[in-house]
């Protein structure tokens, strides 16, 4: 039960989140490469919180980095799933527009 205290102080727990998704990856010919950061050593987990709100978890694979959660507004949101290819949640749909062209 990963918990991460948020620059404006509220604590997130992501067992409690109402839905997740892992970021997509791709293999360059020698390592699998995080659509989200552009790393290899890098790495974002988007969640939907218990009441609605995105927030995205970074960790990362480099020897003394510790993890940690921001908060994303629904345009942030909307524009990682999309990149990571994944279908926009209903409140987000009507987003789609704004952030593509």
């Amino acid at each position: 039960m990963p918990k991460y205290r948020m620059s404006d102080g509220v604590i997130v727990n992501t067992d409690n989140a109402k839905q997740s998704w892992q970021e997509n990856t791709y293999w360059n010919g020698s390592n699998h490469i995080s659509v989200a950061t552009g790393s290899q050593w890098e790495h974002e987990q988007l969640y939907k919180s218990r009441k609605d709100r995105y927030y995205v978890v970074r960790t990362s694979q480099m020897q003394g980095s510790a993890a940690y959660a921001e908060w994303l507004i629904p345009e942030e949101a909307a524009k990682w799933l999309l990149m990571n290819e994944e279908e926009l949640p209903t409140d987000l749909v009507a987003l789609e527009d704004e952030v593509c062209e």
